[in-house]
């Protein structure tokens, strides 16, 4: 039986950066996954256009209980990496806001541009294949498959987190971590719409999208509000997803670019309350927001405590989610395997020489953007480079 220099599970966009990088230095490689065909979640990302980096990537970026393990391998990563690659393969990108590259063509492109990259430098596929066990025996690591085992020097967990399940996601790389001796940050959906409670303020405005600021744990974001049928979704919401947990509330700013009393003094004294608030914000959102009572008023009649209450109600509405929308809605995972037992300069255990995680098997959660799709690149490069520097020390 083949021995091969590493053997990497999940074939997505850490896995198969990770195994470009090691084979291309010269080492025999083997990638596993279930699916009919790698990268599937590079294909499906972005709509079909695969936000594939952020120009202003920092480590600021990320949220995991090691603020600076993300450190080391973003600083030898950095988005022209990407650009380079891109340009190489002829494949087309642009620039959207907040400093997002996307494929302007399809992801397609970049996936089937990373899988001939892995086949050139003499990457094997072992595609179709369940696994069904690890183990670890005189300096093998052993992984059985439904097609029969595959034996390696180096294991690669690349499998991701369990959300979005439907593109053929689970937690199996977290139980091989736990196999292992290694801690688990509890997993939580992280880019995800939330679910608010029945009967709250602002039930019943599905379809409407307003610029906002949410604040979350400290942190603040401006981006689209999207009212859903269960909650709120959006750009906005999925940053603000990272950061929440379980019964903390969060406060919107509806208006962030200007400050209601302004505009009430802008309009004079004769104009309704809903009048003035009306030019700035769809109707339906206006009636939520205030009581009748106060909407009903000319601005001219308007008390100092009628004034605190709807500055409050537009630049400070303070609601706690029900929860959010789940694995299933959620386009990244939140925790995973602890990095306190993990290099963050090579990404390899601590624990167990010869076994690496990498991507968002992790607890590094991006911020929305093409944060992750970066932190997969990186870490993927990082542990590759660093297989090929062990293999040459073993040599020597």
């Amino acid at each position: 039986m083949n021995i091969f220099d590493a053997v990497i599970l999940g074939a997505g966009a850490s896995g198969m950066w990770c195994a470009h990088t090691a084979a291309a230095r010269g080492l025999s490689v083997c990638l596993v996954d279930h699916a009919k065909r790698p990268g599937k979640k590079i294909r499906i990302a972005g709509g079909g256009k695969c936000n594939f980096t952020n120009l202003e990537v920092t480590h600021a970026d990320y949220v995991s209980r090691n603020p600076h393990f993300v450190k080391s391998a973003l600083a030898r990563f950095s988005p022209w990496h990407m650009v380079e690659f891109l340009s190489k393969h002829d494949i087309a990108w642009e620039e959207r806001e907040h400093s997002q590259l996307f494929c302007q063509r399809s992801s397609d492109e970049l996936a089937t541009a990373i899988e001939d990259t892995c086949s050139m430098h003499g990457v094997e596929w072992r595609l179709r294949h369940a696994i069904s066990g690890i183990t670890h025996t005189d300096g093998l690591f052993t992984v059985a498959t439904d097609n029969g085992p595959i034996k390696g020097r180096n294991l690669v967990v690349a499998l991701g987190g369990p959300a979005w399940p439907q593109a053929g996601a689970t937690d199996f790389g977290h139980r091989i971590a736990k196999q292992f001796g290694h801690a688990i940050v509890a997993p939580y959906p992280a880019l995800a719409p939330f679910a608010m409670p029945k009967g709250w303020a602002l039930e019943g405005l599905s379809g409407i999208a307003v610029p906002a600021t949410i604040e979350c744990g400290e942190k603040r974001f401006t981006e689209n509000l999207l009212f859903t049928h269960t909650g709120i979704s959006g750009p906005v919401v999925l940053h603000a997803s990272c950061r929440w947990k379980k019964d903390m509330p969060i406060v919107i700013d509806f208006l962030p670019s200007s400050q209601i009393e302004q505009e009430l003094k802008e309009a004079g004294g004769k104009p309704l309350v809903r009048t003035v608030l009306g030019r700035l914000l769809p109707d339906r959102l206006v009636a939520g927001l205030l009581p009748a009572a106060l909407a009903d008023k000319q601005v001219a009649q308007l008390s100092r405590q009628d004034l605190d209450h709807l500055t409050q109600r537009v630049h400070s509405f303070t609601v706690t989610p029900a929860r959010t929308e789940g694995m299933k809605r959620a386009e990244v995972t939140g925790g995973g395997v602890d990095t306190d037992g993990i290099s963050s300069k090579t990404m390899e255990s601590k624990r167990l020489k010869g076994l690496y995680f990498t991507g968002e098997v992790l607890d590094v959660t991006g911020q929305l953007g093409g944060f992750n799709l970066h932190w997969a690149w990186a870490s993927g490069q990082a542990a590759g480079i660093a297989l090929a520097e062990s293999a040459e020390s073993i040599k020597a």
